[in-house]
């Protein structure tokens, strides 16, 4: 292999095998495992690049810990700082419990529990956490005013050389592992240093592969700047994928996957909650929003990936169980299977047995019913939840409420009801 091969904006593939090197002792080698159920539902080999198995359930660690061992003893003496939504701060925790270097870690208020916990875990007493704001950005920008004030070196989520050669570190280990020739990689991006690092590789090495980066529909922050022509930062985004929310991408790694990628595929939330369920229920594979991004993407790709060899790149496995419901009924209704509606029910006896009898189909359930009786009102409004196995009986249900004469109002379609009541 030719160790000289230049790459984009500064990122050599020395860079990438030294960090290899570095990491080895210190990084888990995660499997990369070929899914006979994905194999065969996409007619393709599809294996699966298992970060979520690593010690701190994530690829993270690689970056946060190479970084963090390339500083200087000066560069350390008042020890650093990072802002982050969850994985990264498990990497940098991780990385000062090994290091001895204390870690100021500044994450979102939203963040979930499970991730705040285990960042205090990896770090101990070597780290102190800051909840701050509703976003990455927000932490992100008292963890640039904590470096200023308090002469800390800052661990950059993504947009560094050292962050980014240590996430490539996973294309050296698919590469190694892979017997075939691999025509597709899909990976999450966030801030893009995954995808920076594994895009460099793979251009350098498998020139022929085609990376695919992957983003939530509500945060897809890269591919806004691909259609803008620079790094450009979103207005709002939707923190739903946690570890992939993020408003502003990094210079250096837009540049990077402006001129690796093939292509960046937007997931929607209800999608990436399906593709969660599935994962879990029928592969046993516990992985967070962002962990499934490159999974859920195929769907949107299985007429280009027939017949060929594809990675997906299972980033991230935290996922707070208490976030289960949600995930549950964020599929749902991205499938066409719960629908809410307020309806009035006549005030007289027997309204709800009708409701139940004559207008639920047989295998439709009620999953959430909020009613109040007004004897003052000749109707009350309630709010039920319905819950179907078959998106199909969706016109059925809709025709025999009509039919029976109860009026109502389809939550699903009016945003702004649907986010005051659900």
């Amino acid at each position: 292999m030719n160790q000289t091969v230049s790459m984009n904006r500064g990122i050599q593939l020395e860079d990438i095998l030294i960090a290899y090197r570095e990491l080895k002792e210190i990084v888990l080698h995660t499997p990369l495992q070929k899914n006979q159920r994905l194999s065969e539902k996409y007619e393709c080999n599809v294996y699966l690049k298992r970060e979520d198995l690593q010690h701190v359930r994530s690829f993270k660690l690689r970056g946060a810990y190479y970084k963090m061992k390339s500083l200087t003893k000066e560069e350390t003496k008042n020890g650093v700082v990072c802002a982050s939504a969850g994985n990264h701060a498990q990497g940098v925790a991780f990385s000062c419990s090994q290091l001895g270097i204390h870690g100021k870690i500044y994450m979102p208020a939203t963040t979930p529990r499970q991730k705040v916990d285990q960042v205090q875990l990896f770090g101990r007493e070597n780290v102190e956490i800051v909840l701050i704001g509703d976003t990455f950005d927000d932490a992100f920008a008292m963890a640039m005013e904590c470096c200023e004030k308090e002469d800390r070196s800052f661990i950059h989520p993504f947009n560094d050389e050292k962050v980014i050669a240590g996430q490539g570190t996973t294309a050296v280990e698919i590469l190694n592992d892979c017997e075939d020739e691999i025509d597709y990689v899909f990976a999450a991006i966030g801030g893009g240093g995954l995808m920076a690092g594994v895009s460099s590789y793979f251009k350098s090495v498998s020139p022929k592969t085609k990376c695919i980066g992957v983003e939530p529909l509500g945060a897809a922050s890269m591919e806004y700047s691909f259609k803008e022509g620079k790094a450009t930062e979103l207005e709002n985004i939707d923190t739903f994928v946690d570890g992939a929310a993020v408003k502003y991408v990094g210079e250096m790694t837009y540049q990077i996957c402006k001129e690796n990628l093939e292509d960046i595929v937007v997931v929607p939330e209800g999608k990436i909650c399906t593709t969660i369920l599935d994962l879990y229920n029928q592969h046993a594979i516990v992985a967070e929003p962002a962990g499934a991004l490159s999974v859920a993407a195929l769907d949107l790709y299985k007429e280009q990936i027939k017949g060929k060899t594809v990675v997906c790149l299972v980033s991230g496995g935290n996922n707070d169980i208490g976030r289960m419901q949600e995930i549950k009924e964020k599929s749902l209704l991205y499938e066409g299977l719960l629908y809410y509606f307020i309806v009035n029910f006549p005030q007289r006896a027997g309204a709800l047995r009708e409701f139940l009898d004559e207008v639920l189909g047989p295998n439709d359930d009620i999953s959430r019913f909020e009613y109040t009786k007004k004897n003052n009102k000749e109707s009350g409004p309630a709010l039920v939840g319905v819950e179907l196995k078959d998106k199909n009986d969706y016109n059925g249900l809709i025709q025999r409420m009509n039919k029976k004469g109860f009026s109502f109002v389809e939550v699903n379609k009016d945003s702004n009801l649907f986010h005051l009541l659900i």
